[in-house]
């Protein structure tokens, strides 16, 4: 059957990424919009857009039934999920094929039998997998799960059996901690995927993600499209992939991607799909030392870096498979050209344990010379209903060294504002003397901790030519001579007062401006001329817990008038599906107490204060 139009059940990055291929087909395109959607460059992108509701995923994205009523009403022939949302689930697959139009993704069968952690597993260990030790069982009482872990050994992972982009894990280093982390993730997992089974596994401790694109069709084809490295990890959440893999041999590739083609096949595998693998890499990529952990049955948000060595478009073979076309490359025709790496560009802020920022992007000017696949324009917000990805910037070149300089550049380059982003991060990752010479494991960002945060501020030099901009000849306040030349006056960045030297020479005779905004590093900064009534900034230290963001307040540790240590936790606040625990900063005595379980806050709202206990 063909598709001649093509309704895109997502939202942002990955509708504008499908609509792409379409359009190149010459397949119209049909986009789902919520209320907070409604301007969305995915939404102006399309051949026609339909609201489908309020800006909370549960009353829009993940309507299912509302969905597939607007494809039919439009005349669409096929729903193409994207990733996240509706991609996994099987309920909503059978019902788009029941209502008689084309799944792009595989069969409802084979999402079922690969999507929970456990069962996959044990699939996969009949179809000669190999697989990581651990616990599958359907016991999941916490004492049953507490002694299998204590058998296993520690460190091991929890994992929920529906979990997937990094939610619902939790590394757990000793006995004692493991009632705690259970819980936590249990509540993770309920909230993300509506069950909250978890498996456990032993944890590797010189750990690489590596894992392996295959694809099927309904003629009984099915290749692979060689492994992607994906260790470079914050949280369990990918941060920087890459293909090929560094130091994957061509004897341990074969063994690797072969055994990938035989778990798509052990469950009769339709469509574009990721074998996602555990590897033991301290004594180098090994075909023995290589576990079977999960398969995602969908396209994968890193799925540009394969598209970039492979030359191939993984969304046209996804909707030719889905019209019943065969696969359109055989394997023999697939090869390695170059390298390619992939880093995801969040609206979030490092200095505040990267937390999400969210608000209007004034300037959004990426860094060139790469492939930008994003779902924003300058001028778009960034919501707090959803994932908080500007774009994902794709470097591709002749070496692993080209892809990798090419990619740093053009995130050093990136110029957002106001909101924060990694970009300065990214950068320091992809320069880490570790990354840089591939030794990777997926706790190099932990192990590396402050080094990979980017500057508090500019440099001098980049902070005298601000300073010149602004001065622009006219009278400057609180300034004095320091030298022949040179001039020091106070300035105000972000709001801080600064002072800053610069040569006068350097200033135009056109009118001063009253900002400027000075791109560094991947990071942005407003530097504006002083004001003695400027804004004053909170007192540090003052015992005021404030949130950190928008989000439900979804557990309360402490009561009023309570004694409490330093680092106790005093409540859980969650937000972008994630959990956040507020801490104590001091010892002392909770004296206010606004938070309430289950309450929305708002970001900077006062929720608990605490009077710092006098030393004796």
């Amino acid at each position: 059957m063909a598709i001649r139009k093509l309704l895109i059940a997502n939202r942002g990055e990955i509708a504008c990424r499908i609509m792409r291929t379409a359009r190149a087909m010459g397949i119209a395109t049909v986009a789902v919009y919520s209320d907070a959607d409604a301007h969305a460059l995915h939404v102006r992108s399309a051949d026609e857009a339909v609201h489908i509701g309020p800006a909370p995923v549960r009353e829009s994205y993940l309507l299912g039934e509302r969905i597939i009523a607007a494809a039919r009403e439009i005349g669409a022939q096929a729903i193409h999920p994207g990733y996240g949302f509706l991609s996994e689930n099987a309920q909503f697959a059978q019902a788009v094929i029941d209502a008689g139009l084309i799944w792009v993704g595989p069969s409802p069968s084979s999402i079922t039998a690969m999507g929970l952690k456990d069962a996959a597993k044990a699939l996969m260990q009949a179809a000669g997998v190999p697989t990581t030790p651990g616990y599958l069982g359907a016991d999941q009482s916490p004492e049953r799960l507490q002694a299998e872990a204590d058998a296993i050994g520690y460190p091991v992972l929890i994992k929920a059996v529906a979990g997937g982009g990094g939610k619902g894990m939790r590394k757990v280093d000793a006995a004692a901690d493991f009632a705690d982390a259970l819980e936590s993730c249990r509540r993770e997992a309920a909230s993300s995927f509506g069950n909250d089974q978890v498996l456990l596994e032993k944890w590797v401790t010189n750990p690489r993600h590596i894992e392996v694109q295959v694809f099927g069709d309904s003629h009984g084809n099915v290749v692979h499209l060689f492994e992607r490295d994906c260790s470079l990890q914050r949280r369990h959440q990918k941060v920087i992939e890459e293909a090929p893999a560094p130091g994957m041999d061509a004897a341990t590739r074969e063994a690797i991607c072969q055994a990938a083609v035989r778990a798509a096949k052990a469950v009769n595998y339709v469509g574009a799909g990721t074998i996602e693998f555990i590897a033991d890499g301290s004594e180098g990529l090994r075909a023995d030392r290589i576990w079977f952990m999960e398969m995602n049955t969908r396209l994968q948000v890193e799925h540009p870096v394969t598209e970039a060595i492979t030359g191939q478009d993984l969304v046209e073979w996804q909707l030719r498979v889905a019209a019943g076309e065969p696969l359109p490359k055989a394997q023999a025709d697939l090869s390695i050209n170059g390298w390619a790496m992939e880093a995801r560009l969040y609206a979030e802020d490092p200095a505040k344990g990267f937390l999400p920022s969210i608000g209007t992007l004034e300037v959004f000017e990426p860094g060139k010379g790469c492939r930008i696949d994003t779902g924003v324009v300058t001028g778009a917000e960034i919501s707090p209903f959803y994932d908080p990805m500007i774009a994902k910037v794709i470097a591709h070149g002749e070496t692993r060294e080209d892809a990798r300089v090419t990619l740093a550049t053009a995130l050093d380059d990136t110029a957002i504002w106001p909101l924060k982003t990694n970009a300065g991060f990214l950068v320091k990752a992809l320069e880490h003397p570790d990354f840089a010479a591939a030794r990777l494991d997926t706790g190099l960002i932990a192990r590396a901790g402050d080094a990979l945060m980017p500057p508090p501020i500019p440099s001098d030099d980049a902070l005298a030519d601000a300073a010149a901009a602004l001065v622009a000849g006219g009278p400057l306040t609180g300034f004095r001579l320091n030298a022949p030349r040179r001039q020091e006056a106070r300035f105000l960045l972000d709001g801080e007062a600064v002072s800053i030297r610069f040569d006068p020479d350097a200033a135009s005779d056109e009118e001063p401006l009253h900002d400027v905004l000075v791109a560094q590093a991947g990071q942005v900064w407003r530097v504006s001329g002083w004001r003695a009534s400027g804004p004053a900034g909170a007192e540090g230290g003052d015992g005021a817990i404030l949130s950190p963001m928008p989000g439900r307040i979804i557990a309360v540790s402490v009561t009023a008038g309570q004694t409490v240590t330093k680092g106790q936790k005093l409540l859980t606040l969650e937000a972008m599906k994630m959990e956040h625990t507020l801490v104590a900063p001091f010892d002392g005595t909770i004296t206010v107490l606004n938070a309430v379980q289950d309450a929305q806050v708002s970001d900077g709202a006062l929720l608990v204060r605490i009077e710092r206990q006098e030393e004796a």
